[in-house]
C-alpha cells in the first residue's frame, strides 16, 4: 500500500476517534446532569418559597391592641376602630351634603372634645379651628372652585413652647358618591384622632407644635388642603407633612412619596416607622401620573412649600370609591399598623432638630426600600448612582475573569471562549426581549378579542397568561443553544455558566442605562445583580468555578435573596394596580401594564434560576409543561366564566352614569335641542360589552366622540376633569321619556358692559347645587383676556372649564369675564356657555329608578340627575 492510499485510509479512523471521544464527553457531561424528575421539583421550590415566605410576610399585620393596654403610651387600634363604626354608619359623605358638612363635621368635633378634655395640661396646649374656607386654583385642565368647605384644624403644641414649625398630619373624611368612606379615608381619619389622643395624655416632652388636620373636601377634588394651606392662619408655620390617605381597605401602609429633597425624612422613617413598606419605585410610578390617583399631598407641597411623606393604604382597592368601602373590610390589625408607624413618625418629628430649618437638610433624593418588611434600606441618589456603576463594573468585570478562568481551564484561547460568549450574549438579549415581550403579546392578543381584564377576580390566572410565557421566552434561546451547539472544547457545566454570565451582562448594561437617564429605580437592577457577583467571586475564589455543576450549589442559596425580594416587590405592585384597572378608563389596554410588570418581575426574580433547567437531563419537559399551563389558562380564561372579571360585591364593575336632561339655546333664546338620556363613563376596557349580555336594554348606545368635533365639551354635562379628560370614550344613550331634573337653575346675565380697548365685560349668576359646571369657549375672533378666576388658566384650553362646589355656603355661583374684539363689534354672540347642575344623592325618577334596577349585580353604579343647558351670549 502506498504513502498516499494509506493516508486515505487513516483519515476515516481519525475521524471516528473523534466521534468516539466526542460522544463520550457527552455521555460524560450527561450522566452530571440531574435525573429529569428532579427539574419539576427545582421549579416547584420557588413557587412554595414565594408562598410560604412572601405572602405571609406581605399580608402580615400586627395583632390590634385593646382598651385595656391604653395606659402604656401605645396606638389602641380597639379605640379607633370603635370610632371607625360610628364614622361608617354615617353613610356616604359628598361635599355639600347634610351628611358630611353636619353629621360628620359634629361627630369628630364631638370626638376631638372629648379628647381635649383628658389632655395633660401640664404638658400640652390643644386649640381647636373650625375653618370654613373658599378659594379657587387651577387644577389639571380646570378651575376648581370651591365655596365654605371645612375642615377640622387641632394644634397640640408643648407648653410655653417657642418653635415656629410645625409638623402637619393630614387626612379627609368626605367621600365620593354612594361610598361610606371607610376605607377612604375613614380609618385615617380615626387614626389621627387616636394619635392625637395618645399624644396628650401621655407624659412626655416635644419640641414642636403638630398640627391634625382633617379636611372636608378632598374628593372634590383636594379643595380643602388647598384652603388651608393658602389661607389658614397656622398653614404657614406648617414645614412638613405626614398625608394619609387610601386606595384600598385594610392591610398595610405604603410610603409612595417622599421629600422633596429631604433624605432626613426617609432615615426617620426607618428609625421610626415599626412595620416597614415603602419603595424609591412606587414613588417614580406614581409621579409619573400615570396612575388614576391623586392625594393632598401635592397640594402642600406645590402651594405651602412643603416636604413630608405620602402613605395610603392598597390592599383590596376593588371596593375603593363604591358602595362596599364598608367597616367589615378594615380589620383591627389595619388599624393599629397605621397608628403604630404614625404615631412613631409624628413623635420623632415633633422632637427632630431638622423641623427648625428644614431647608438646611435639602441634599437631594433618596432611594429607599423595605425587604419583606423586615428590613429597611435607605441611601442618598448620589451614592446610589455611585453604587449602580460599582456593581455594574464588578460584575462585568467578574464575568470577564470568569470567562478567562474558562479558557484556562478548557486549554482553549480567550479569544475562542469570548467569540462563543457574544453569540450567548446575543441569544439573552433575545431571552430577555422575548421574556418581557411574550407576556405582552399575549395581552394585545386577549385585548384584541374583547377579553382583556380576565384576571381582575381570578388573579391565579397571571400565572399562565404572563409568568408562564415570560419564563418560556428566557429559557428557550438558551436550551436551544445548549441542544444544538457543538463545541465539545468548554464543558456543558461551563457553558451554562456563560449563559448566566450573559443575563449578567444583560442586567448590567440595562442597571448602567437606568441610572444615566436618572431613575432611581435602577436599585432593583443593581441588588439584584450584587447577589449574582457575590456567588461568582466566592466560585472563583474557590475550586467550585471549575468542578461541574458545583458553582450552581452557592448561586442558588445566594439567589433566594434576590427571588424572594423582587417577587415581593412586583407582587405589591400588582396587588395595588389589579383593582385600579377597573378604573383605568376604555382608551388604554391595562393588560399590557399587567402583562409587563408580570414579565419584568419573572425576569428579575428568576432571571438566574429558569435557566438552571438545563443542570437536568430533560430540560424540555418543563418547557412543554410551561406551555401547557399557559395552553390551559388561556382556555379557561377566554372560554370559561372564571375568565369573566366581575363579581357581586367583591370585584365589581364601576359603573358611573348620568340621568341627563340638555336643552340648546341660540342667541336669542329659542330652543334648539331639548333631549333626554343616560350618559356613561365606562371606567375599564370592557366599557358596555358586559352590560349588552345583560337583560339591560342598551339598544341605541352611541358614542359622544363625534359631538366633541362640533360642539363646546361635546354638548353634554361632564361632571369632572376626568370626566372632560376621557370625553372621548363617553357613550350616550337616548331616552324616549323626557327626563324632570329637580330643579332648573339658570345662568344669568346681569350686566353687559363695555370698558373700552375693545373689551366687554360680562357678568353672570347662577343659583346652582353643591356641584357644577360652567364651560366657556369664545368664537375665533373673541378673546378671554380677563376674569375674576385664576388668571394663569386664560388661554390653557379651548373650552374654559370652571368646576364649581360648595359645603356650608350655598349662596349663587358669581362671576365675570372680559371678552376682547378688534371690531369692537359687540351685538353679536360672542360665545358658547355651558351651565351643568349635579343632584349628587339623587336617585332620579321612577323611570331611571327602574332602569337602575335591571343593572346587573355584577356592577357598582354611581349616578344622579344632571341637567345641561347651552347658552350663547
Amino acid at each position: 500500500m502506498g504513502d498516499k492510499d494509506k493516508l486515505i485510509s487513516d483519515e476515516p479512523i481519525e475521524d471516528d476517534v473523534r466521534s468516539a471521544s466526542s460522544k463520550k464527553i457527552r455521555n460524560e457531561e450527561q450522566n452530571l446532569r440531574g435525573p429529569w424528575y428532579l427539574e419539576g421539583g427545582f421549579l416547584l421550590f420557588w413557587a412554595l418559597l414565594f408562598a410560604a415566605v412572601v405572602l405571609p410576610l406581605f399580608y402580615s399585620i400586627p395583632r390590634g391592641l385593646t382598651i385595656e393596654d391604653a395606659n402604656k403610651g401605645v396606638f389602641i387600634a380597639e379605640r379607633a376602630q370603635n370610632n371607625l363604626y360610628k364614622l361608617g354608619e354615617i353613610g356616604t359623605k359628598v361635599v355639600g351634603s347634610d351628611n358630611n358638612e353636619n353629621k360628620t363635621v359634629d361627630y369628630l368635633l364631638g370626638l376631638v372634645s372629648q379628647i381635649q378634655e383628658n389632655c395633660l395640661d401640664d404638658y400640652f396646649d390643644v386649640e381647636v379651628d373650625l375653618q370654613v374656607v373658599s378659594g379657587a386654583y387651577i387644577h389639571w385642565t380646570m378651575v376648581n372652585k370651591y365655596q365654605g368647605v371645612q375642615n377640622i384644624v387641632i394644634k397640640l403644641s408643648p407648653k410655653n413652647t417657642t418653635s415656629t414649625t410645625y409638623l402637619l398630619v393630614n387626612s379627609h373624611f368626605d367621600s365620593k358618591p354612594t361610598s361610606p368612606s371607610v376605607g377612604d379615608a375613614g380609618q385615617m381619619v380615626v387614626a389621627i384622632l387616636e394619635v392625637f389622643q395618645v399624644m396628650c395624655t401621655t407624659k412626655q416632652n416635644i419640641r414642636h407644635p403638630v398640627i391634625f388636620l382633617l379636611n372636608g373636601a378632598e374628593e372634590n377634588p383636594l379643595q380643602a388642603s388647598h384652603g388651608f394651606i393658602t389661607q389658614h392662619k397656622w398653614a404657614p408655620y406648617c414645614k412638613v407633612v405626614l398625608n394619609l390617605d387610601a386606595a384600598g381597605n385594610g392591610g398595610k401602609d405604603i410610603v409612595f412619596q417622599t421629600g422633596p429633597n429631604s433624605p432626613w425624612l426617609v432615615e426617620t422613617y426607618k428609625s421610626s416607622a415599626k412595620h416597614y413598606l415603602a419603595t424609591t419605585m412606587a414613588e417614580e410610578i406614581f409621579q409619573t401620573g400615570i396612575l388614576p390617583s391623586d392625594t393632598d399631598f401635592g397640594i402642600f407641597v406645590t402651594y405651602g412649600n412643603l416636604i413630608g411623606l405620602d402613605t395610603a393604604k392598597f390592599i383590596n382597592g376593588f371596593a375603593y370609591h363604591t358602595k362596599y368601602d364598608q367597616f367589615s373590610n378594615i380589620p383591627r390589625g389595619s388599624i393599629q399598623n397605621t397608628g403604630d408607624n404614625l404615631l412613631g413618625l409624628v413623635r420623632s418629628i415633633a422632637n427632630s432638630t431638622e423641623l427648625d430649618n428644614t431647608a438646611a437638610y435639602e441634599t437631594g433624593h433618596a432611594i429607599f426600600f423595605d425587604v419583606l418588611g423586615l428590613y429597611f434600606i435607605n441611601y442618598t441618589e448620589s451614592n446610589g448612582v455611585i453604587l449602580n456603576y460599582a456593581v455594574a463594573g464588578v460584575a462585568l468585570v467578574l464575568i470577564f475573569l470568569s470567562i478567562w478562568r474558562t479558557a484556562s481551564i478548557s486549554d482553549v484561547s480567550l479569544g475562542y471562549v469570548l467569540c462563543w460568549f457574544i453569540l450567548i450574549l446575543v441569544l439573552q438579549i433575545i431571552a430577555f426581549v422575548l421574556g418581557i415581550g411574550l407576556p405582552i403579546v399575549v395581552a394585545y392578543v386577549f385585548d384584541k378579542y374583547g377579553l382583556s381584564l380576565t384576571y381582575f377576580s381570578t388573579p391565579a390566572l397571571l400565572i399562565g397568561l404572563y409568568i408562564c410565557p415570560s419564563l418560556l421566552g428566557l429559557s428557550l434561546p438558551s436550551y436551544i443553544y445548549l441542544k444544538l451547539q457543538k463545541n465539545n472544547k468548554v464543558a456543558f457545566a461551563q457553558q451554562l455558566q456563560l449563559v448566566l454570565h450573559g443575563h449578567a451582562t444583560v442586567l448590567a448594561l440595562l442597571d448602567i442605562g437606568l441610572t444615566v437617564y436618572g431613575l432611581r429605580s435602577a436599585y432593583v437592577p443593581t441588588w439584584t445583580l450584587i447577589f449574582y457577583a457575590i456567588p461568582l467571586a466566592i466560585n472563583l475564589l474557590t475550586t467550585l468555578h471549575d468542578r461541574g455543576f458545583s458553582w450552581t450549589g452557592v448561586l442558588k442559596i445566594f439567589q433566594v435573596v434576590p427571588f424572594l425580594y423582587n417577587s415581593y416587590l412586583i407582587y405589591c405592585f400588582i396587588v395595588t394596580l389589579i383593582p385600579m384597572m377597573g378604573r383605568f378608563g376604555r382608551a388604554t389596554n391595562p393588560d399590557l401594564i399587567i402583562s409587563a410588570l408580570c414579565a419584568l418581575g419573572t425576569v428579575l426574580a428568576l432571571g438566574f434560576v429558569i435557566p438552571l433547567i438545563n443542570m437536568f437531563r430533560r430540560p424540555s419537559m418543563i418547557l412543554f409543561a410551561l406551555l401547557a399551563i399557559s395552553a390551559v389558562t388561556m382556555y379557561t380564561a377566554s372560554s370559561t366564566q372564571i375568565g369573566f372579571p366581575y363579581r357581586p360585591r367583591t370585584n365589581v364593575q364601576r359603573l358611573p352614569y348620568l340621568h341627563v336632561r340638555r336643552i340648546f339655546y341660540e342667541y336669542d333664546g329659542t330652543v334648539v335641542k331639548d333631549d333626554s338620556g343616560y350618559l356613561f363613563n365606562f371606567q375599564d376596557r370592557r366599557g358596555a360589552a358586559p352590560l349588552k349580555l345583560s337583560t339591560l336594554n342598551m339598544t341605541g348606545l352611541v358614542s359622544i366622540a363625534t359631538d366633541c368635533t362640533t360642539v363646546m365639551m361635546c354638548g353634554y354635562p361632564l361632571y369632572d376633569h376626568r370626566w372632560v379628560k376621557n370625553r372621548l370614550q363617553i357613550m350616550w344613550l337616548p331616552r324616549e321619556e323626557q327626563i324632570v331634573p329637580p330643579s332648573e337653575p339658570k345662568l344669568e346675565l346681569l350686566a353687559k358692559t363695555e370698558v373700552g380697548n375693545n373689551t366687554v365685560r360680562l357678568d353672570f349668576r347662577a343659583n346652582t347645587t353643591d356641584h357644577a359646571s360652567v364651560f366657556i369657549q369664545p368664537y375665533e375672533d373673541v378673546s378671554i383676556v380677563n376674569w375674576t378666576l385664576p388668571l394663569s388658566y386664560i388661554g390653557q384650553q379651548t373650552a374654559s372649564h370652571l368646576y364649581f362646589s360648595y359645603g356650608k355656603d350655598n349662596s349663587p355661583l358669581t362671576f365675570s369675564v372680559d371678552f376682547y374684539k378688534l371690531d369692537d363689534d359687540f351685538e353679536v354672540p360672542l360665545g358658547q356657555f355651558g351651565l351643568s347642575i349635579h343632584w349628587i344623592g339623587n336617585e332620579g325618577d321612577a323611570i331611571s329608578q327602574t332602569f337602575a334596577s335591571k343593572i346587573p349585580s355584577f356592577a357598582a353604579r354611581v349616578d344622579w340627575p344632571a341637567f345641561y343647558q347651552r347658552y350663547i351670549f
